[in-house]
């Protein structure tokens, strides 16, 4: 498979991204435009952020961070957190166990 073949989806305004699933895993290659907001939830899966390029504000239980080209962020499962694009920016997600609804 190669990403070029992978068709992007919109999950939030904004925030589009093209989804690889394995038996245990999603990963996530966003593309998010300045000003996109993920609001606050949570969820079962463990996850792990990495700010391929731009500024992310992200805010993870509480404490709000801005991250930036390079950065990873491990979000255990459960906690609450939520996101604003600074700019635009390309991130890629690690959930485990697979997101299903992203099937």
């Amino acid at each position: 498979m190669n990403l070029k073949e992978v068709k992007s989806k919109e999950i939030f305004p904004g925030l589009s991204g093209k989804f690889v699933h394995g038996d245990n895993i999603t990963w996530v290659f966003w593309d998010v435009t300045k000003d996109s907001e993920v609001k606050e939830h949570q969820h079962i899966h463990e996850q792990i952020m990495h700010v391929v390029t731009g500024k992310f504000e992200f805010i993870l239980n509480g404490t709000k961070k801005i991250y930036q080209d390079g950065d990873v962020v491990v979000i255990p499962s459960n906690i609450p957190h939520s996101g604003k694009a600074i700019t635009n920016c390309k991130l890629m997600d690690v959930f485990s166990p697979v997101r299903e609804e992203y099937r």
